[in-house]
Parts: C-alpha cells; sequence; structure tokens
C-alpha cells in the first residue's frame, strides 16, 4: 500500500487526536492522579460518607451534564453525567479540571478595591455592603447628571436569567449598552434571520448526515458543544460517513476527516459559491427546497461570477476538486454544510454563513433530518413589565456605544468595535460592568481593549477568578463558582433541539462570595425608585425558581430539560444575493498589512487542550499541552518547512514574529501540514494574570491581531492578519 506525505501526516496527528479524545485516558484518570502533581493546595479529602450529585458543566458553550461525586461535603472527582443528551457520560479535559477551579489558588476569595495603579495587583479587602455602596454611589452620581447612557455591561452572552438580569438592569437605569462576547452564534442568528426570516439559533443534526463540508470548523477541537461533536465524529467513522475538512492546515479535525482539502485562508465564502456555481448548473438542486425567493438571483450571481476556473485561481484549489467535491455533496442523501472556523469564537464574515447556508438550501437540507434546523429558544422568562422613569427613557433612545442595531441594524452586539470607538473619541463610558467575559485578554486587538478600558472611570468586575479583566478593574465582586451557585443553561451551541439545564451548588460557597445575580438585585435594590421596583424578587434563587416555574422541580431532579420542538420554516427561503454581491469583486475580508512589509499570512488555531475564552486552563489541562504547542515558556509558531528553509528558520530556533498589532518571541516548529507562506499559532496562552502555572507562558493570539470589521453585518470577520517572521 502506497502512503503519500499528505496521508501519511494525517494518519499520525489523526492517531494523536484519537488518543486525545478517545474516553480510555480519562478512565484512567482516578481521583488520586487527579491530584498528584503535589501543588501547596491540593486536598486531601478525609474519609466520610459518600454522594453523588448532578450538575452542568458551564467551562465552555457546550452545556454538558456532569456527576460530581462527593466525601461529606467535599467534591473529589467530576465525571460526564450518563444519559444526558448532549454528553452521555463523556467529558473533555477543561470539564475534568474543574475541581481545581473551584479548590484552586485563582479564585477572587472577598470584595476587592484597587488600591494601587490598575494592573499593579494592589488590593484592599472590603465588605459587601462597602462594595454596594461604592457602586451605587457612582451609578447615582452618574444617573443624577442625565449620563445614564454611559453605563454599559460586558457578559458572555444574551441568553439565560443573568444576562437578562444585566439588561433589564440597564434598561431601567437608562443605558443601551448591554453588550456580549462575540461568537459565531452572532453571524448564524443573523444569517437564519436574513434567509429564513426568523428569530433563531443554527441547529445541526451531525448524527445523522452522512456527508459533512466543514468550512474550517473544528469539529474534534472545541467547535459547537466539544463533547458531542467527539461522539458525532466516532459515529460518522464508525458507520462510514464522510467528513470533507475544508481549511489551510491539517488541524486534529482535519486529520481525522476523509478528506482534507487546503484552501487559501479568507477565501471559503468564495469556494462556498463557486460549489453553488457546480450544483445548479448540473441540476443537482433539484432537492432546494421549493419555496424561495431570490434564487434567480442568486443562480445569475453564481454563474456569471463565480465560474469554477475564477473559484480555483482564487481559493488556491483546483477545478476538478471543486467539481467533484460539490457533486459528491448535493448526491448524498442527508449532506450538511457548515463554518465558523476553529471553536467559533470569531464570528466571520456573514457573507461565508449565508454562502455556506444557501449549499444547505439548493441539497434540500434545511429542517430535515441529517441538515440545518433553526433551533428558537424557548421564550420562559416572563418577568413583569418595566416601567420606565423619564431619565431611563431618555437614556435609552441614545445610540449604543458600538453602533449595533443603528449603524448595523440586523446586529445585536458588536464588542469588537468598542475599543476603537473609545480610543478614537467618539465615544466613552463612565462604568462598565463585566461578567464571565475576559475581554482584556480575548478580545482581538487586546492591547487597545485595555487602553480604551484605561479611559473607563470605573470598571467593575464580578469575576470568580483573577483574570486580565479583573486584574485592570477598580472593584471586583466575585461571584460564585459554577459549582457553588443555582443557575440556568440554556444551550443552543449547534444542538438541533434546545435543552435547558441547571446547575446547582453542590458545595456551600468556599469564600466570601455572592451570586452575580442576588449583586445587581442589590444594587438595583440600593438605587431605589424604579429600580427597585424593576426587581421586584427578594433573591435571584427565589427569581430563577418563579422563572422557570413547573421546569423548576424536573432541572432539580434530572439537572436539564428539552427545552421546546425544532421551529419549521414557515414562509419562503430568501438566497439574499444582494448581501453577497459584494463579494463580486473576489476581495473577501482581507489580512492588514502590506505584502511587502509583512510576506507571510499568520493565523489562529485551536486546540481542546486550551481554553481561550473567560476561564483559563487550570494546572491539570495547562500540563496536557503538546511541546510543539508550548515549548517551555514559549509559543510554537507552525511553519512549513519549505517556508522555513527560504528565511533561514530550522527546527527549535527562536525567531521574532512581528504583525501590524504587535510582537511576540517564538519558537520554530517546521510542519509540512500548513500550506507554504502561512504561519499558525494557538489561542490560549500568553496569559499575564491567573497563577504561575498558567501566567507567562507563550504569547496571547490577540495582541498580534486586531478585528476586521464586516462591511455587511460590522462584526468582526478577520481570520488572520499579514506578518514577518525573523531569527533572532
Amino acid at each position: 500500500m502506497n502512503i503519500g506525505r499528505r496521508s501519511f501526516l494525517s494518519f499520525v496527528i489523526g492517531g494523536a487526536a484519537g488518543t486525545a479524545i478517545t474516553p480510555l485516558p480519562w478512565k484512567l484518570i482516578d481521583d488520586s492522579s487527579i491530584w498528584s502533581q503535589n501543588w501547596p493546595w491540593t486536598p486531601v479529602p478525609p474519609d466520610g460518607e459518600y454522594s453523588q450529585v448532578n450538575s452542568v458543566c458551564t467551562l465552555c458553550p457546550g452545556g454538558c451534564g456532569i456527576t460530581l461525586r462527593k466525601v461529606d461535603d467535599r467534591v473529589v472527582k467530576i465525571e460526564g453525567m450518563k444519559g444526558h443528551p448532549i454528553n452521555d457520560g463523556g467529558l473533555c479535559l477543561m470539564g475534568l479540571s474543574g475541581l481545581q477551579l473551584l479548590y484552586g489558588p485563582t479564585r477572587v476569595k472577598t470584595p476587592l478595591k484597587r488600591v494601587g495603579k490598575r494592573g499593579e495587583g494592589k488590593w484592599e479587602k472590603i465588605s459587601w455592603d462597602e462594595a454596594i455602596s461604592e457602586v451605587t454611589k457612582k451609578l447615582a452620581d452618574i444617573r443624577s447628571n442625565g449620563e445614564s447612557h454611559a453605563v454599559g455591561s460586558i457578559v458572555d452572552s444574551e441568553s439565560g436569567t443573568v444576562p437578562n438580569l444585566f439588561k433589564r438592569f440597564l434598561t431601567a437605569y437608562g443605558s443601551p449598552n448591554f453588550m456580549t462576547m462575540p461568537s459565531i452564534q452572532d453571524t448564524y442568528g443573523m444569517t437564519l434571520q436574513l434567509m429564513q426570516g426568523v428569530s433563531a439559533q443554527a441547529g445541526f443534526d451531525a448524527e445523522n448526515a452522512d456527508f459533512i463540508l466543514s468550512f474550517g470548523s473544528g469539529i474534534i477541537d472545541g467547535w459547537g458543544s466539544p463533547v458531542r461533536m467527539f461522539k458525532a465524529n466516532s459515529a460518522w467513522k464508525a458507520n462510514g460517513k464522510k467528513v470533507v475538512q475544508i481549511e489551510p492546515r491539517l488541524s486534529n479535525t482535519a486529520a481525522k476527516s476523509d478528506k482534507w482539502i487546503p484552501i487559501k485562508p479568507g477565501t471559503e465564502a468564495v469556494l462556498a459559491l463557486g460549489l453553488a456555481n457546480v450544483i445548479i448548473t448540473n441540476s443537482l438542486d433539484s432537492k432546494k427546497i421549493s419555496r424561495s425567493t431570490g434564487f434567480e438571483s442568486f443562480k445569475k450571481l453564481v454563474q456569471n461570477e463565480y465560474s469554477i476556473d475564477k473559484v480555483s485561481k482564487i481559493t488556491g484549489i483546483n477545478s476538478a476538486t471543486i467539481v467533484s467535491l460539490a457533486k459528491n455533496f448535493a448526491r448524498a442523501s442527508k449532506p450538511l454544510a457548515i463554518c465558523g472556523k476553529g471553536q467559533g469564537s470569531i464570528p466571520g464574515s456573514l457573507n461565508e454563513f449565508m454562502a455556506v447556508h444557501a449549499l444547505n438550501a439548493l441539497v434540500g437540507n434545511i429542517n430535515k433530518e441529517g441538515g440545518v434546523w433553526a433551533v428558537t429558544e424557548t421564550d420562559y422568562i416572563k418577568w413583569p413589565k418595566l416601567e420606565m422613569d423619564s431619565v431611563a427613557e431618555n437614556g435609552m433612545q441614545k445610540e449604543r456605544i458600538d453602533g449595533a442595531g443603528s449603524e448595523y441594524p440586523h446586529a445585536n452586539s458588536l464588542l469588537n468595535r468598542l475599543a476603537e470607538v473609545i480610543n478614537s473619541g467618539d465615544g466613552s463610558l463612565e462604568v462598565i460592568f463585566v461578567s464571565g467575559a475576559n475581554p482584556l485578554y480575548s478580545m482581538p486587538d487586546s492591547k487597545a481593549m485595555k487602553t480604551a478600558f484605561d479611559s473607563i472611570p470605573f470598571v467593575v468586575s464580578f469575576s470568580s477568578y483573577m483574570d486580565e479583566t479583573a486584574d485592570n478593574a477598580d472593584l471586583i465582586l466575585p461571584n460564585h463558582v459554577y459549582l457553588e451557585r443555582y443557575e440556568d443553561v440554556p444551550t443552543l451551541a449547534g444542538l438541533s433541539k434546545p435543552i435547558v439545564g441547571l446547575t446547582r451548588p453542590v458545595v456551600k460557597p468556599q469564600f466570601d462570595t455572592k451570586h452575580v445575580g442576588d449583586v445587581v438585585m442589590l444594587i438595583a435594590k440600593a438605587l431605589g425608585g424604579g429600580m427597585a421596583d424593576a426587581f421586584p424578587w427578594e433573591s435571584y434563587e427565589a427569581c430563577l425558581k418563579e422563572t422557570l416555574g413547573v421546569k423548576w422541580d424536573v432541572l432539580v431532579e434530572k439537572g436539564f430539560e428539552f427545552n421546546g420542538d425544532k421551529c419549521i420554516l414557515e414562509g419562503d427561503f430568501n438566497f439574499y444575493p444582494e448581501a453577497m454581491k459584494s463579494l463580486s469583486n473576489f476581495t473577501p475580508v482581507s489580512a492588514e498589512g502590506s505584502a511587502i512589509s509583512y510576506p507571510l499570512i499568520l493565523i489562529p488555531y485551536d486546540t481542546i487542550r486550551l481554553a481561550n475564552g473567560y476561564i483559563g486552563d487550570p494546572p491539570f489541562a495547562i500540563k496536557a499541552v503538546e511541546d510543539t504547542v508550548l515549548k517551555g515558556k514559549n509559543s510554537c509558531v507552525e511553519i512549513n518547512p519549505k517556508t522555513g528553509k527560504e528565511l533561514g528558520l530550522t527546527e527549535g530556533r527562536y525567531a521574532s514574529l512581528l504583525t501590524p498589532r504587535g510582537k511576540a518571541k517564538v519558537k520554530v516548529h517546521l510542519y509540512e501540514g500548513i500550506m507554504p507562506g502561512i504561519i499558525a499559532l494557538p489561542r490560549g496562552l500568553g496569559h499575564t494574570a491567573y497563577d504561575k502555572y498558567l501566567a507567562g507562558k507563550g504569547c496571547n493570539f490577540n495582541e498580534l491581531i486586531g478585528p476586521a470589521e464586516d462591511p455587511v453585518s460590522g462584526l468582526d470577520a478577520a481570520w488572520g492578519i499579514r506578518a514577518r517572521l525573523t531569527k533572532v
């Protein structure tokens, strides 16, 4: 049997990926091995009564069910909940490490007030009464001056009671600046709104699909609900289903796929429309949905503007491969096309999402088994109508600082625009609340975001951990961690049917922390008047029980509930060719920088072993990172051996990496699984906060790249940046 170079790479890397996600290594991890690293804070549980409690993991958007083993009042092990509809007993490395986040040294143990310069780490412990009083005084003064719109909040998402409490608080106060961390759900939501006329999220019936066409989605690298996708990928392999991965780098997902098709980064939308051309021209679209608008214009667009030869030239994929791929996809009985690069933390280009969604429509797999479903989140939050006073009404008439809803009418939040707006002097905030997010680390051009935060007089973090944003705040009001609190967890991350989970206090709060929902209510009640009236509940737990109603008992007993049915499309599907005409000049969202000064293209990649959002890797997880990703305290930059030879760079050599946004010292890793002229760095390293086990290791990719505003949606569509790599 002849094995080519690419096949050999896929075999080796795929084997490593399989080892990383197979249940075998994790089955071998018992209580003692999890805590074997002799750290000074390692807990030693006493002998005592054994019990089990079910809850939900919130360390990523996946919403996996977990079962926690306890000895008396101490949790000693976390496992996946058997029978849970998302993960059914499985759990990823991050979920298994949750105890280190509960008992570890990165916890913020009490309310803290900054006494030194921001970022110096000088704090004063204060009481909760003092903390609430300080926030209330600031807010009361701002509101009395008629500047209520100068207050904003950044939370992890729009779903659930806690984000909606923040939104209700800002509305009653008089500010429209409720902002959320960006993700592919923003872009998929906008895509379904424009093309299907529904307010919903895209759900993928991955388990029943038989041909999966992935435009860079990290299926086994943390995309969607990670454990669910692990299981789906294994089932595809076992049942002979086909998976094609399209991306410029041989990721773990690409290595485990049936076919990897390298593509010039940023040209995925062009390829999708080229595939649409083949499907339509060869009359392979006979299964397309019967009721549609804009199809004839769409057909004209792809046939006139996206010829196979042009698409081949732009994407770097030969014409025969494009034609073969389109035909195989269209002829499959249940084909499914997905997008959203890596883990999906960057929204991406709206054109790309719409073009990929059009492929699903052309093969008639919208709201069908094995296809894409428009999943609407059941609206169980039925709170009393909010009565706004004159200050609130005036404040809510102001434009949002990020331009969402005005400059970009279809966008709900555009956090990617915040730093530029503030730093350019086009807008300002007096107070910002941050909960469940770490924008000073995880937003592109994180240095610019820090500069913007430095100009905000009062920054309040609700973080449970000393992350980068908390470290640069004025006040930290620490939330209970997910194992210490009740909270609803609506999970939509790619699921074809919505599920609501419930975290529950498995242990009593370890420190002097308070549920963020209770803190929001306490501040509102302290402000008095209409603010107090907007929150009639005695506590967050009382609010949650009333909100969930009859669901409460089910959630307490089972830990989850299927929440509603799949949305059945009503009305026409709109191919919306107008939104895609911006691609007709064949210039997708470009990488920042001059090709003369920066001859290489730098792209990020995600790995399941590195968290890159609000939560940083705990010690147990960071120890699992390969030495081709992190060597000592240096990030490894992947570069094709051919490109390395041209630059005089050899394996393991130190190099200086420079982009228009920043620079970093890296180690060279020669890798044949990346296209020539392209280099790659992992996301999730380069922390300056947390603890000595994570801080100071590697570089933060977000310090090297800036946002690229999508001209149609306003969302961040940056897929990479130009770079220069030189010997040091």
